[in-house]
């Protein structure tokens, strides 16, 4: 299916929750925030969370430093 994703389309696993399409994309969850179409998605409600077709996301990494 395809989807948007921090603002390009980019095709993704039919029907799949937030965590399948992090695994997916070889994201680790611990360092990331996701907000979909609009609304942050608590990180307990990711594995429930389905993305749909033409859904909008936005994957945002932590990045440390000092």
């Amino acid at each position: 299916m395809e989807i948007v994703l921090n603002g390009e389309v980019h095709a993704a696993p039919d029907r799949c929750t937030v965590v399948e399409l992090l695994e997916s994309l070889r994201i680790d969850p611990a360092k990331v925030a996701v907000e979909l179409n609009g609304e942050i998605v608590r990180k307990a409600a990711w594995a429930e969370t389905r993305v749909e077709p033409g859904a909008r996301l936005e994957i945002v990494q932590f990045v440390g430093g000092g």
